[in-house]
C-alpha cells in the first residue's frame, strides 16, 4: 500500500501495549514509556479493571492507619474476574491494532491476562512479550506455586502485610504502607533486593492495596491453536526472587513443547522482579529491538 506523502511506502511502527502485574497499575510503566518514547516508540499502559484510578484507597489506609477498618472495608475490585481483565485488554488491543502492529508486553500476573487475550484474539497481537510473567501451559497459574521451581520463593513476603480475610473481603488486600520492619524487609527481598531503600519505598507507594482473586482456571492455559500462532518472546529476569529463574525457564520450556514450530525468542536481563521498571533503559532497548520484527508497510 502507498503512504499519504507522495505515494511512497511508509513503515508503521508498532504500539507497545503494557500490562501490569498484581497490585500494580499503569503508573509503574511511566519510566519505561519515557525510555521507549525517547527511542521513537509509542506505548500504551493499561489499567486492568479495579486498578489505577478505579482502585480503592480507604480512609483506613491513610495515616494514622485504622487496622480494623482496613481489614473490613469493601473494595471495588471485589468480583472482578480474569474474564473482565481479558475483555478490557482486548478492547485496548482492538483500538491499538487499528493504528498498526501491536506488541503486547506483560509483567508478572499480567501474563495470565495476556495469555487469555492471545487465546481469544491472536489476530490482534503481532508479538507477545512476557517479562518474568505467568504463561501457564501445563498447570493453572496458581498451581505452579506448589512446584519445585517455586521452592526458593518466600510466600511470607505478602502474608506479613496481609490485611483482612480474603474469603470475607472477596479480594486480596495487602498493607503496603506498613511500617513493620520485618514485613518491609521481606517485601524488598522478594521484589527489589537490588534496589536502594529509597527506590523500594517509592515503588511500594505506587502499589495499590487490593487485587482480585481470580487467577484463571485450566481453561485459561495457553492454547496451541490460537496463543501458539503468535510470535512470542520471554524476557527472563535473572535475579528475580518472587518468580525464580527456574520457574521462568519451566514456562519457556512448556511453551516450546506446546508449539515447537513457534518457540520463544528468549532474552535475559539482570535484576530483580521490579528492577527493569526502576532502571528501564536496558528493557527499552530490548523492546526496541523486538519492534523491528513487528512493523509492516502500508
Amino acid at each position: 500500500m502507498t503512504g499519504l506523502a507522495g505515494g511512497s511506502e511508509q513503515t508503521v511502527q508498532p504500539t507497545f501495549v503494557l500490562v501490569h502485574g498484581a497490585f500494580a497499575n499503569s503508573f509503574s510503566f511511566a519510566p519505561l514509556q519515557a525510555e521507549l518514547g525517547l527511542l521513537g516508540h509509542r506505548s500504551v499502559a493499561v489499567d486492568l479493571p479495579g486498578h489505577g484510578f478505579a482502585a480503592t484507597y480507604t480512609h483506613a489506609y491513610q495515616a494514622p492507619q485504622d487496622p480494623e477498618g482496613l481489614a473490613t472495608a469493601p473494595g471495588a475490585i471485589k468480583g472482578v474476574t480474569l474474564a473482565d481483565n481479558t475483555a478490557h485488554l482486548i478492547g485496548v488491543l482492538e483500538r491499538a491494532k487499528a493504528n498498526g502492529p501491536v506488541v503486547l508486553v506483560a509483567h508478572s500476573r499480567g501474563g495470565v491476562t495476556a495469555t487469555a487475550a492471545a487465546n481469544a484474539r491472536p489476530d490482534l497481537i503481532d508479538r507477545l512479550v512476557y517479562v518474568s510473567a505467568w504463561a501457564p501451559v501445563a498447570l493453572e497459574a496458581s498451581q505452579y506455586y506448589a512446584e519445585p521451581e517455586m521452592a526458593t520463593a518466600d510466600p511470607a513476603s505478602l502474608a506479613l502485610a496481609l490485611a483482612g480475610n480474603p474469603a470475607e473481603l472477596g479480594l486480596l488486600r495487602v498493607n503496603f504502607r506498613t511500617a513493620d520492619p520485618e514485613a518491609l524487609a521481606a517485601l524488598k527481598a522478594a521484589f527489589l533486593a537490588d534496589g536502594t531503600d529509597d527506590e523500594f519505598l517509592v515503588f511500594l507507594n505506587t502499589f495499590q492495596p487490593d487485587e482480585n482473586l481470580d487467577a484463571g482456571t485450566a481453561a485459561d492455559r495457553a492454547r496451541a491453536g490460537t496463543w501458539g500462532r503468535v510470535p512470542k518472546t520471554y524476557v527472563r529476569l535473572a535475579d528475580d526472587a518472587s518468580m525464580p529463574l527456574a520457574l521462568q525457564d519451566r514456562l519457556i520450556r512448556e511453551g516450546d513443547e506446546l508449539t515447537p514450530d513457534n518457540p520463544y525468542d528468549v532474552r535475559t536481563l539482570a535484576g530483580s522482579h521490579l528492577k527493569w521498571l526502576v532502571d528501564p533503559a536496558p528493557a527499552a532497548r530490548v523492546l526496541a529491538q523486538l519492534a523491528q520484527s513487528a512493523p509492516v508497510t502500508r
